[in-house]
């Protein structure tokens, strides 16, 4: 089905050598990979206010609970309650983990995908993805969810049946799998910059796909505006 999947408008990926090098206290709950995945940070801003900050500093920063309760000017009891409510609210850590980054299954998905992205081979996209698949084009609000869902939107948009072809350039983006995405010129040997396209991975399957319509992006990825064909 499509509808809003409460992606906030500001979110943008960036390249992993710009994620943070700071060790989390030993209170964390979530592994660095996982706090900065899209996925968790669209999710993240679901929660309320009071909610997400607990979270943040208590399974995120590590923050003992003191520490936590101080920063918040609550008392230790509020601060407790708005992290079990956040908790109770987002999958736990660990939960479907994605297969480690530069492993052979994470390649061997990532490499499928973009062999079927390029052919335009909707059933193949399909095949790799996750039942409850999420599919969110940023910064619009909304998003498609479930294959059949996201099946129609890569014939009927994306692919337009057939009629664009494009070509992925292997990237990463906030821990995670991506490409630059690039949409060939029929009349000229030339693809052009069509925007960046991040993966979340869960398990064996694809959970989650970013397509981020700015082509503006790909420029803090070291990508081009065009590429040649050949």
């Amino acid at each position: 089905m499509a509808g809003c999947c409460g992606e906030p408008f500001w979110l943008e990926p960036y390249p992993d050598d710009e994620l943070p090098d700071t060790v989390p206290g030993p209170e964390a709950r979530y592994e660095p990979r996982e706090s900065v995945s899209l996925a968790f940070l669209a999710a993240l801003q679901c929660l309320p206010p009071v909610e997400r900050a607990a979270l943040v500093l208590r399974d995120v920063l590590g923050f003992g609970a003191a520490e936590a309760a101080e920063i918040l000017d609550r008392d230790a009891a509020a601060v407790d309650g708005a992290l079990e409510r956040a908790r109770a609210a987002l999958p736990p850590p660990g939960h479907d983990s994605a297969p480690p980054p530069g492993s052979p299954a994470e390649c061997d998905i990532v490499a499928r995908f973009a062999d079927a992205f390029e052919c335009g081979d909707t059933a193949a996209v399909l095949a790799l993805l996750a039942e409850d698949v999420w599919l969110w084009m940023p910064p619009l609000p909304f998003g498609y969810q479930g294959r059949t869902a996201a099946g129609y939107f890569l014939a009927a948009l994306a692919f337009r049946g057939g009629s664009r072809r494009f070509r992925l350039v292997p990237t990463r983006a906030n821990g995670q799998p991506a490409f630059g995405c690039y949409l060939r010129d029929e009349h000229a040997p030339l693809a052009h910059a069509h925007g960046l396209i991040v993966l979340t991975l869960g398990g064996d399957r694809i959970t989650a796909i970013a397509r981020f319509l700015d082509s503006s992006v790909l420029g803090r990825f070291g990508l081009p505006r065009t590429l040649p064909e050949g």
